[in-house]
């Protein structure tokens, strides 16, 4: 398989979840790749690679990372931590401070990792600070090629680990209506693909919304998880008065995700979260289905 002309290639977030395993992927192919990370000796760095301290919402080490940069992929989100309304804004600060550091550097382009976009008056605060993260990234930066993409299939994500230990810890789920929001979860090594697609076409994508091959409730996949890992799926008590606070606090005490993610997340299942535009040509073309994306998780760990 040909392999497109070698970047130089920026990747924050280097110690999270996408951003570790998207590295090596890149390495792989021949570009010339770049970590940044507050804490470099948590970062596992691909064969010639390098790891550079920096943090995005100080700017410090931003101006020597990006030195020489031609494609930054933007990686770095909060999550929730620091209480409530406090991520948001280091979210905003965060991007801020990166997209002006990128454009002074003279990128050439900006890869950023956001949700799959939903109703105008969505209440979830994490999936709200994606989508401003991406209009300030796209206002003060480089041209921005925005991924979008719902729930994240594969071992160690946190929407993953959730979903699996419900399964297996609990046979009785007490639930409110999110169990039955519609979604499009969609497996590690679809999203990866389609980062490094994207960053390394010759034209900035504006826009691609990426998901698996099937549009399922959260209440379909206990069930398709339960088949694939050969358990009985648990029983569901559907209420309407719980609210995503009661859901976090039950879902913290069952599953090892760390409480401060639990929130978010559980926030942003009450929001359906599928493809509306088909990405670009080239781009998340042949995803896997949920079941397939669930074994290769599991085969993962």
């Amino acid at each position: 398989m040909s392999h497109p002309p070698q970047r130089t290639i920026l990747v924050t977030g280097a110690t999270g979840y996408v951003g570790g395993r998207l590295a090596p992927v890149l390495a792989e192919r021949g570009h010339s790749v770049r970590l940044l990370a507050r804490r470099p000796e948590r970062a596992a760095v691909p064969p010639g690679a390098e790891v550079l301290r920096g943090d995005v919402l100080s700017g410090e080490g931003l101006p020597e990372a990006l030195a020489g940069v031609e494609v930054a992929y933007y990686l770095v989100h909060s999550m929730g931590r620091g209480g409530d309304g406090d991520f948001a804004e280091r979210d905003r600060q965060g991007a801020r401070t990166f997209a002006r550091a990128a454009r002074e550097a003279g990128v050439g382009r900006v890869v950023y990792l956001g949700g799959l976009p939903t109703a105008a008056d969505d209440e979830s605060q994490h999936l709200r600070s994606r989508q401003e993260t991406a209009e300030i990234l796209a206002a003060e930066g480089p041209p921005l090629a925005y991924a979008r993409a719902a729930m994240v299939i594969g071992a160690g994500s946190a929407s993953f680990e959730m979903l699996r230990h419900l399964v297996e810890r609990l046979p009785v789920m007490i639930t409110p209506r999110w169990l039955d929001t519609r979604s499009q979860p969609i497996a590690i090594d679809d999203v990866l693909d389609a980062l490094v697609a994207l960053g390394e076409r010759e034209e900035t994508v504006a826009e691609a919304q990426l998901g698996g091959a099937e549009v399922l409730s959260y209440r379909d996949m206990l069930r398709r998880f339960a088949r694939v890992v050969g358990r009985r799926p648990p029983v569901v008590i559907r209420v309407p008065v719980l609210t995503p606070r009661l859901s976090s606090y039950w879902v913290a005490l069952v599953t090892p995700v760390e409480a401060s993610l639990v929130k978010p997340l559980v926030d942003g299942l009450r929001s359906e979260m599928v493809v509306r535009a088909a990405p670009p040509a080239g781009v998340n073309e042949h995803p896997m289905d949920f079941e397939a994306a669930v074994r290769a998780a599991l085969a993962d760990r």
